[in-house]
């Protein structure tokens, strides 16, 4: 198991351009599965090749259990990446294509037989060895570049969208099969993705990414619960957004004034965030205002409701039943949980006595 450290790390492509990744201080705990999470463009695959040695950092260093990997090799740093396009070589069988890294080792025959099929086993796949890569699914391509990776039994593996090009259900099944074979070889896991629940579901922890800067590097629930800025909560939506003014443990809105025991700035211009599904319909005591339904859809699992409360709009997620008890038009209690309420700083765009977001926002005509 490795532990794996970017100090520093930093791309340009040209001197006049701005960096493809800017400074990023992380530290990958040996062992641990870890995402790069962000939109398209924002430097996760670009660090993720610097860690390969695909792409020589411009500035900064990369650790490998404290010793700097930048002028190693890549075939020398014990670092493995499966692409996203999988490219299995398309003349060879299974078997020659898993293998391929033991044989460019000097390896026997005879033990890359047997190892082959052990990462076939492990992979979920026995029996495939003499197929081409055009007689499988996607799904089992990427079984395939995956057990490639895993035979030479490298000290990191890095996975470049590693479900990105498969079906709704594939994803499902290889989520699992990453998850397992990760925690059954304690190989620390890096992984590349702009799919925020597959980052949830997968990571340990989160690198979340814009522009090529780190943004906030924790456990998954925590960018839902304690987003460190107003973009980061938009980045995982279904959060709602109110500005108003913190003060005493207070945020005092155009809605009302509530408690909120998770305060984050003791004083002056802030926005209060809360989940739709933390936001309580028909109850009473604290933290409550009234609020008339707008509408709402019927999803199956859940409910949704838009509500108005004075002029701003939110959104609840709330039990399916309901919809049984709730028309559009009925007056509501609407209750903030304390305990749920995250107070931001300000929203960069300054966007005062309105919501600030698709969740909470003023009504469309």
């Amino acid at each position: 198991m490795t532990q794996v450290k970017l100090s520093g790390l930093t791309k340009r492509f040209d001197e006049k351009s701005e960096p493809a990744v800017d400074r990023l201080d992380i530290e990958i705990e040996s062992g641990k599965l870890t995402a790069l999470l962000g939109p398209s463009g924002c430097g996760k695959t670009t660090t993720m090749k610097m860690i390969a040695g695909l792409l020589r950092p411009t500035d900064g260093d990369i650790l490998f259990d404290g010793s700097s990997i930048v002028g190693i090799a890549p075939e020398d740093r014990g670092a493995v990446m499966v692409f996203q396009n999988y490219l299995l070589f398309p003349y060879m069988s299974v078997a020659d294509n898993i293998g391929f890294g033991l044989k460019m080792r000097g390896v026997s025959r005879s033990e890359i037989r047997t190892r082959v099929r052990d990462m076939l086993d492990l992979v979920q796949m026995p029996g495939f060895e003499e197929r081409r890569p055009k007689q499988l699914s996607g799904g089992q391509q990427q079984r395939i570049a995956l057990a490639r990776a895993l035979i030479v039994q490298p000290n990191v593996l890095l996975l470049d969208e590693p479900l990105s090009n498969l079906d709704a259900h594939l994803r499902d099944e290889m989520r699992e099969l990453i998850s397992g074979i990760q925690t059954e070889l304690g190989i620390t896991t890096v992984f590349v993705t702009h799919d925020q629940e597959e980052a949830v579901v997968l990571a340990d922890k989160i690198a979340l990414l814009f522009e090529g800067r780190l943004q906030q590097f924790d456990v998954p629930d925590a960018f839902y619960e304690t987003p460190g800025t107003v973009d980061i909560a938009k980045f995982f939506g279904g959060t709602n957004f109110i500005p108003g003014r913190c003060e005493d443990g207070r945020i005092t809105t155009a809605i009302g004034r509530f408690r909120a025991p998770h305060t984050a700035v003791d004083r002056g211009e802030a926005v209060l965030s809360i989940r739709p599904e933390a936001v309580e319909l028909g109850g009473g005591g604290g933290n409550s205002v009234r609020g008339r339904i707008r509408s709402h859809v019927y999803v199956g699992r859940y409910a949704r409701f838009r509500v108005m409360i004075g002029e701003v709009e939110i959104e609840v997620i709330t039990d399916p039943g309901q919809v049984k008890k709730l028309s559009d038009g009925d007056e509501v209690s609407v209750r903030f949980d304390p305990d749920k309420i995250w107070i931001l700083g300000p929203a960069a765009d300054g966007k005062d006595g309105r919501a600030d977001s698709d969740s909470a926002r003023q009504p469309a005509g």
